[in-house]
């Protein structure tokens, strides 16, 4: 009876056993793969990388006083429109005191100096009209008594430039007028009335009163990324996006490059500057500083044959391209062909494909 239960038992273990294994070979079981195809399409093809950057104008102007002041009067406004030579600003002077007390003394002394040479002259002039002195004597005396009238005036001259910035005989030429040194347009008056400014010299670059450029020669300036910048060569074509005006594409030329990588450490990442110049540009105004994307056209095809990427293959030992054409039902073979330019996306193929083959799709994209 025993026996008899253990055999039992050993039937049930070997059907479970048997119908596992049979139920996981069922389930390991695929179903034959059935490949699509696709034919090739006449597409334009543009090889291109981007950059980014900014529009600004390829020359800005920055003017500064001759003299240190306060900001009396400014004339302009961000947005005007001046010729070189136009008023932008007028200072008002604070003299140094020191300079003030030195100008001072100088006409005191001019003052004395001319007080003196002109007793003399009037004396040899009187010993000159009775004949007691010789012409020559006359002339030294009036010489110099003229000589002490010129530095008279300009010891006076000096102490009023250093009281007001200006005296009567400079004119328009007077230090408190800031004039435009170019024709453009006024980019940005950062300061006020009231504002103290100071002078350009060899110790300070002076306070900017205003920033003048010509809006009409306007440049991309950009930055590449170092992995990019030895694809790239000057004059190659960009096309210039701005993303404050939609629907606008604007023609540029890379003109340069820059030999060395930037220092900004804001960004791990080796980048290098590049400018591009704007050409044939419409009546759209552009304003300096928008941002700007620039597409550099490395390589560019236009109505060739091209196939998506995905359904290219290469072999492992001479990394030959080739497709595989159906040449029946699930039956395909392999074709070498000679590839072109690529965006990433689709591949020009320039020898071994027509529009009527059709190739296997052997790597699908899983959506």
């Amino acid at each position: 009876m025993k026996r008899t239960g253990t055999i039992i038992i050993l039937l049930v273990i070997a059907i479970l056993f048997v119908g596992s294994m049979y139920y996981l070979y069922q389930k390991n079981q695929k179903d034959p793969t059935v490949y699509t195809t696709e034919n090739a399409s006449i597409e334009d093809i543009v090889n291109k990388t981007v950059a980014t950057g900014n529009i600004v104008p390829k020359e800005e102007i920055e003017v500064k006083p001759n003299i240190s002041g306060i900001i009396d009067t400014i004339y302009v406004e961000a947005g005007d429109i001046v010729k070189a030579g136009d008023l932008i600003a007028k200072l008002k002077v604070v003299p140094d005191i020191d300079n003030l007390a030195s100008s001072r003394n100088q006409i005191r002394d001019a003052k004395i100096a001319l007080e003196n040479q002109e007793k003399v002259y009037k004396r040899q002039k009187a010993l000159f009209e009775k004949g007691v002195i010789s012409a020559n004597e006359f002339d030294d005396a009036q010489m110099n008594y003229d000589r002490a009238q010129q530095t008279f005036a300009a010891a006076e001259e000096t102490f009023e430039i250093i009281e007001t910035g200006t005296s009567r005989q400079m004119g328009n030429t007077t230090n408190t007028n800031i004039r435009a040194t170019i024709s453009g347009m006024v980019l940005d008056i950062p300061v006020e009335i009231g504002d103290q400014v100071i002078q350009a010299n060899n110790f300070n670059e002076g306070t900017t009163i205003a920033a003048l450029a010509n809006v009409n020669n306007m440049i991309f300036k950009g930055k590449i990324d170092e992995s990019e910048v030895g694809r790239i060569e000057t004059g190659l074509p960009l096309k210039i996006t701005v993303g404050a005006i939609q629907n606008k594409e604007f023609d540029a030329s890379l003109y340069y490059i820059a030999p060395k990588a930037d220092d900004e450490e804001s960004t791990d990442a080796v980048q290098f500057e590049i400018k591009g110049r704007l050409e044939n540009r419409d009546s759209t105004f552009i304003r300096a500083g928008l941002s700007a994307n620039a597409s550099i056209i490395l390589q560019e095809s236009k109505g060739v044959t091209a196939i998506s990427e995905s359904l290219v293959q290469f072999d492992d030992k001479t990394n030959q391209a080739y497709v595989e054409i159906q040449t029946g039902d699930q039956k395909f073979e392999r074709r070498d062909i000679e590839l072109g330019v690529s965006d990433g996306i689709m591949v020009e193929v320039k020898k071994g494909l027509s529009k009527e083959d059709k190739v296997k799709v052997w790597n699908p994209i899983v959506k």
